[in-house]
């Protein structure tokens, strides 16, 4: 029995169309439901005073090793909040990881 235990994430990928023009434009979305993700808040933070109604959330998701695909420009959806992931996220190597999770995944929701 597993001493620690993930939860349920949605991975959201938007795909992209290119109009008559040759403009980038947000296409369809696509959800993937993940089990056994470790969500760990990184630092809450008010923004700058230019912007003193914002604020700006890190989390730092767990990927277990079972989970392959890519998630550059990937959304992740956890308790309803949607986050931005930050680069390309890779796994450390499974040698080097003893338990189910391999892959810190940093993302951000920016709000005001």
């Amino acid at each position: 029995m597993a001493l620690i235990k993930g939860v349920q994430v949605k991975v959201i990928r938007t795909s992209v169309i290119t109009d008559d023009h040759g403009n980038e434009i947000p296409g369809v979305e696509t959800y993937e439901q993940v089990d056994n993700v470790l969500p760990a808040p990184v630092s809450p933070a008010d923004l700058s005073e230019s912007r003193p109604n914002g604020d700006r959330v890190d989390m730092m998701f767990h990927f277990p090793k079972t989970y392959k695909r890519s998630l550059r420009g990937a959304f992740i959806e956890h308790s309803g909040v949607r986050f931005s992931v930050i680069g390309d996220p890779q796994p450390y190597l499974d040698s080097l990881t003893p338990l189910d999770w391999n892959r810190p995944v940093e993302a951000v929701v920016v709000d005001g």
